[in-house]
């Protein structure tokens, strides 16, 4: 066993970020080592990199990048149960509740304090990563880790968005604003659970073109001075049912809320420090709409895609836009940093 390996190191103080050795991590109790074979590059790793995301519960000034990681189990801690055993194929939650706090110590109930993977503790931009046993998910052996590796995020974010929080009803007009890795997967996901018609709005052309690929029964321009006209008329004048912001953006906000219909509801998926505004509150409040926030997915979410790709529901290929070693992390980042080549996904190797 080696006693160093490379991952990839945010310095949180100087706005810094380097592929470096580092001491291979010992799993302490409850814990297991992993051995990581992909972990995905993600729009929130380019944030927090450029200093616009910072770390909630980090301890101390440096943290290995990477929240959504597959691997294989390499070494067991102490009071791990017996059903993980060294070379289980394992998918790693994005994060876990603090552990700490009285919420979850005595009453059991849900956690504001959730810590995330690659954000506030070591993640999987590395050779190998540490997890607690309860953040672990089985992979089934045909479902390969570069796909796996996507789930917990990108995939699982939209997914609780579209089937918790934004109640998503088939045969129920939804739209997507942002089509980038998360709102990709959004509109293949309203598609998978029967929303009718699909709105894709993106200022790129080769994100519409991919949103119909995905599944968008229309995709629009977010310039275009008809959009809210276009939607109501492929919605038969009632508007969206329900509408996600991918994107982060103010101006998406309010040009969402206007494609609203009675009742409508807009979820906020995308994060952004800018200030919320509703120009016509009359409006907003005699439709009865509603502005939801969301973040991230739970456990539940991330098992069940699991099992929607175990039973060929859901294809993942095609939102691989590329794969590349750990030591071109950088590379990856300015990548989607730049949006070259539009991709969805970029996958690190170790």
């Amino acid at each position: 066993m080696p006693k160093t390996m490379l991952a990839g190191r945010l310095d949180v103080r100087a706005g810094s970020f380097a592929v470096e050795n580092v001491p291979v991590p010992e799993p302490g109790p409850g814990q297991v080592r992993v051995r990581v074979r992909a972990a995905g590059v993600c729009l929130s790793d380019v944030h927090l990199i450029d200093g616009s995301l910072r770390p909630q519960f980090l301890t101390g000034d440096h943290v290995t990048l990477g929240h959504e990681v597959s691997g294989e189990i390499d070494a067991l801690g102490e009071d791990v149960p017996d059903r993980w055993t060294p070379g289980d194929r394992v998918l790693l939650q994005a994060g876990e509740r603090c552990g700490m706090c009285p919420n979850c110590v005595r009453m059991r109930e849900p956690c504001l304090q959730v810590r995330t993977r690659g954000v506030d503790y070591d993640g999987g931009w590395a050779e190998y990563a540490l997890a607690t046993h309860h953040t672990l998910v089985p992979l089934p052996d045909d479902l390969p880790f570069e796909q796996a590796a996507i789930i917990p995020d990108a995939v699982s974010t939209p997914w609780a968005a579209i089937t918790a929080t934004g109640r998503t009803r088939a045969g129920h007009p939804a739209g997507v604003w942002g089509v980038g890795g998360l709102g990709a997967h959004a509109v293949q996901l309203l598609r998978l659970v029967g929303a009718a018609p699909i709105v894709a709005v993106d200022p790129s052309g080769a994100a519409r073109e991919r949103a119909l690929e995905y599944g968008a029964d229309l995709a629009l321009d977010s310039a275009d001075p008809e959009l809210a006209r276009q939607v109501q008329s492929v919605t038969g004048g009632q508007g969206l049912d329900v509408a996600f912001d991918m994107a982060g953006v103010p101006a998406v906000r309010e040009q969402a809320l206007t494609c609203l219909a009675r009742e409508g509801r807009l979820v906020l998926v995308g994060l952004t420090p800018q200030p919320l505004t509703v120009r016509d509150g009359t409006r907003f409040s005699y439709l009865g709409q509603e502005l939801l926030g969301h973040y991230g997915s739970e456990a539940e979410h991330v098992t069940q895609l699991v099992d929607l790709t175990r039973y060929h529901r859901l294809d993942l290929a095609r939102s691989l836009s590329g794969t590349l070693p750990l030591a071109d992390a950088a590379d990856a980042v300015r990548r989607l940093e730049d949006k070259n080549d539009n991709p969805v996904r970029l996958i690190l190797t170790p």
